[in-house]
């Protein structure tokens, strides 16, 4: 029973390893997933810490679905905080707001807090979900140092020692789960503006 303990152990271990290896090493590597593609099965943590699966959560309505860096990036705060100035018309257009980030399921409560935002946050602090789609890359070991110096801690973040992030993305989604627009922006600071995303949402219509 031991012997077999110990099989299984390393063998998960090798499995993450693998994983980990085959991630990018920088944003600009990414290979996203595709207009037209649909998204895959998976499951995100929500405020609570309990499993919700992707694919029910967005059968109740065509969704916008959002990848952020964390409560920790400026950047990522201040669309955040965008998208909750227009969360009524994105409802009035019948789609959801979904953003999800590598933030342990207490972290996003402080962004909810912080942003006072009324949409979802989930977490994907194994950061599994978004490897799935294409948008995981491991931060380098200079990059990391440099963020250490800032006081930006992506482990404590995301309780994981994995150091993936998402490059920033928007979806959009019909209920099928079908990406029916993207924007994806390996260059953190720029981002999808608000009158864009509605423009698109009310063409989609």
């Amino acid at each position: 029973m031991k012997k077999l303990f110990v099989f299984l152990f390393l063998f998960w271990a090798s499995l993450s390893f693998a994983q980990n290896e085959n991630v990018p090493t920088a944003a600009n590597e990414i290979c996203p997933i595709l207009i037209g593609e649909t998204i895959p099965e998976g499951s995100l943590q929500n405020t609570d810490g309990e499993s919700v699966d992707v694919q029910k959560l967005i059968k109740k309505e065509k969704t916008v679905l959002v990848f952020y860096r964390g409560s920790w990036c400026p950047y990522c705060n201040k669309q955040l905080s965008g998208l909750q100035e227009i969360e009524d018309q994105i409802k009035e257009l019948g789609f959801q707001v979904v953003a999800v980030s590598p933030d342990l399921p207490e972290n996003l409560k402080k962004s909810i807090d912080k942003e006072e935002l009324k949409y979802q946050l989930f977490s994907d602090s194994k950061m599994e979900y978004a490897q799935q789609l294409g948008l995981a890359f491991k931060v380098d070991d200079k990059t990391r140092k440099r963020y250490k110096a800032f006081g930006i801690d992506l482990e404590k973040s995301s309780g994981e020692t994995h150091y993936q992030l998402p490059a920033p993305a928007v979806f959009v989604l019909n209920k099928k789960g079908e990406v029916q627009f993207s924007y994806i922006n390996p260059n953190y600071k720029v981002r999808l503006a608000p009158e864009v995303l509605l423009a698109v949402l009310k063409a989609s219509k």
